[in-house]
């Protein structure tokens, strides 16, 4: 069992800067079968100087330079470890510099010189020093270097850099050109004095000139080497930026590059014993094999994975149960819309999801379209706000696993209003070449509603609000419209020598944007008596108009509105007897309830106000202590659009179609 060295063993070889050397094994005894493992530590002797990279230095210094500037030497390299490594350095007695020993992270020293007192050229202009480094070993081992320093003409700006320390990160099998880190340094002076150039400093180590490259006018620091974490797994490299005056000044800094590992060991596997045959009779849990399994990667790198496989156990998830999408109207087809997020935590085909709209309105399928992949929703069409507000429709996520497993989400749409639409004059009819003409009598006063212009906006919200402006009048101190109702009044009292006629342009502007408006055009007569008003109607109607016998037509109308007065009047009558014999019947069987008939229909205000076409109408106003009534028929020129409103009038009141008004001597206000 004695183990012997077979040959000389140097460390240094074997190991390099490696601490502790060590040499592992392992041993397999029989019977009982078992494993050892075991290892040889190298220890190290006092066997090798140490060297510096050339037997002279030679350094530029400034006068200019202040007590206190730093300036790195070039470094000793011995390749023994621990106390047999370079412990220091000594420098020559000098009245100028004192000599400071760092200590790098993984221990091995480094010089630099210390400037004490600030040099004089014109006193000295070389200075000669000896610098000596020493190990720890007994007796000690020593390398000696000549330092020349000359002393220039001052360049009073050195280069300073942004920091004096970068760190930077790079994975082990980074190719060679990778960029590293990039340092940066600034100098205020012009010229040559002010041109950086970057270098490595004098004690950066060989090994990390070879690994790594730096570019001299960008700073940019690259790798040139193979990095191997398993060797090293951090470097930490000193570079410095000279300009190029005539003494140039001189800054230095630190880049600390961690190595990152990657898995790039495949795990070994060694099979140590192996018990054949194995009896059939062996008992569970008799060793058959000894096996040894390692990794040289770190952490994760350096596990063995057991692989578990994937089961579809999981339904698609959606980050929403709903989602409401919001669209402008009139919108780009094609667009965009939505993207409807699910995941699944299963793996491979199990997680693989598609998307489809379910299509239980078969308008939503014209209107949209959903991508199968990803989940976007798209508009094909453009949306009307006015034709329809809010859409629904259900997606479903389906996973490919089998069976698979799916999710249905809601989606709603709705269309926002855009000011696509102008007011619609509905009153004065905007689509025709006659002329709704109102009468107001002279001597009406002021805050009198002589009408109203009536119109709609088919958009929504602000958008329809509609806002009335008197644009244009033949006396415009005469009238004024509300401001949102669209009603006319008179702001003053109506004098004997205003205009007989009046034509007023009112402007109507919604209150979206862009404004758009519209503007509807109402002519006022101011007259005494019908007469008055039908002789202006004559004088502003074609001199060809067919209707120029507008008083027989007049007469003739008289005599039809009294004809069906009449029978009107029989009929109600009538009616209300038999609603009235009707009525008493039901009280007399029941004698719980009374039956009310409805009350005329008044509709004076709309008809003054301009809600009713006056081709549904005729009205006659009879004085009562005059011997003459006055006749006041509205002649229709146009087909009305609110024929609907006029016919649910009907409705509501089938016996008053036409009515009788008594009034005093003058024309009705809208109240009356």
């Amino acid at each position: 069992g004695a183990l012997l060295v077979s040959e000389r063993i140097d460390r240094e070889e074997l190991c390099g800067a490696l601490s502790p050397c060590s040499l592992s094994f392992e041993i397999v005894v029989e019977n009982p079968l078992e494993l050892y493992s075991g290892a040889v530590e190298i220890q190290d002797i006092n066997d090798n100087d140490p060297v510096f990279p050339s037997s002279q230095a030679r350094l530029e210094i400034s006068e200019s330079v202040a007590a206190g500037a730093r300036f790195p030497l070039e470094s000793a390299q011995d390749p023994d470890v621990g106390i047999n490594s370079l412990q220091t350095y000594q420098l020559s007695a000098n009245p100028h510099f004192a000599l400071d020993v760092q200590t790098r992270v993984d221990g091995s020293k480094y010089a630099e010189l210390v400037l004490e007192k600030e040099l004089d050229r014109e006193e000295q202009r070389e200075l000669h020093l000896v610098l000596t480094a020493l190990d720890g070993g007994s007796p000690p081992r020593s390398a000696h270097v000549q330092i020349l320093i000359d002393v220039v003409d001052a360049n009073d700006n050195a280069p300073v850099f942004n920091q004096s320390t970068y760190k930077a990160s790079v994975r082990e099998n980074t190719p060679s050109g990778t960029l590293v880190a990039r340092i940066s340094a600034y100098d205020l002076d012009d010229g040559p004095n002010g041109d950086i150039v970057y270098s490595f400093s004098s004690h950066t180590p060989a090994k990390v000139r070879e690994l790594f490259t730096l570019d001299s006018a960008m700073g940019e620091l690259r790798v040139k080497g193979q990095l191997d974490y398993e060797e090293t797994k951090l470097y930490e490299i000193y570079l410095q930026a000279k300009d190029k005056g005539a003494a140039p000044g001189v800054a230095h800094c630190k880049v600390l590059v961690e190595v990152v590992d990657v898995n790039d060991n495949a795990p070994e596997v060694t099979v140590t014993s192996v018990y054949s045959p194995v009896p059939e009779d062996a008992a569970p849990g008799t060793v058959v094999a000894l096996l040894s399994v390692t990794d040289l990667d770190s952490l994760d790198n350096g596990l063995i994975q057991v692989q578990v496989s994937d089961v579809n156990d999981n339904a698609p998830k959606s980050s929403q149960d709903s989602y409401d999408v919001y669209v402008l109207e009139n919108n780009m087809p094609g667009i965009p819309i939505l993207n409807v997020s699910a995941t699944d935590p299963d793996l491979g085909r199990n997680a693989h999801l598609s998307y489809t709209l379910l299509q239980s309105d078969p308008t939503v399928g014209h209107l949209f379209s959903i991508n199968r992949e990803n989940g976007t929703l798209y508009l094909l069409t453009s949306l009307d706000h006015e034709d329809q507000v809010e859409f629904s429709m259900m997606v479903q996520v389906q996973d490919g696993g089998l069976p698979p497993l799916a999710t249905n989400v809601s989606v709603s749409v709705f269309v926002t209003d855009l000011n696509d639409n102008a007011p619609t004059v509905l009153y004065p009819h905007p689509n025709t070449t006659a002329t709704y003409t109102d009468v107001v009598a002279p001597g009406t006063p002021a805050g009198h509603m002589v009408t109203k212009v009536v119109a709609v906006d088919a958009d929504a919200g602000y958008n329809a609000w509609i806002s009335y402006t008197l644009l244009q009048a033949t006396d415009p101190s005469l009238f004024s419209v509300g401001l949102h109702s669209g009603e006319i009044f008179t702001d003053r009292q109506l004098q004997e020598d205003d205009a007989p006629q009046h034509i007023l342009v009112i402007l109507l502007k919604d209150h979206g944007e862009p404004v758009l408006s519209a503007s509807a055009t109402v002519s006022i007569s101011v007259a005494e008596m019908v007469k008055e008003v039908l002789t202006d109607l004559t004088d502003v109607a074609p001199t060809n108009d067919p209707r120029r016998h507008v008083t027989f037509y007049l007469i003739l109308a008289v005599i039809l509105v009294s004809a069906a007065f009449f029978i009107t009047m029989l009929s109600v009558g009538i009616f209300k007897c038999y609603k009235w014999r009707q009525s008493k019947e039901l009280f007399n069987s029941s004698r719980s309830t009374l039956y009310r008939t409805p009350g005329p229909f008044h509709h004076i205000d709309a008809v003054r106000g301009g809600f009713t076409p006056p081709n549904f109408y005729h009205q006659v106003y009879l004085t009562t202590d005059s011997r003459q009534s006055d006749l006041l028929c509205k002649k229709p020129f146009t087909s009305s659009p609110l024929g609907s409103r006029q016919s649910t009038m009907r409705n509501g009141e089938p016996g008053l179609y036409h009515q009788i008004v008594g009034t005093a001597s003058r024309l009705p206000t809208p109240a009356e």
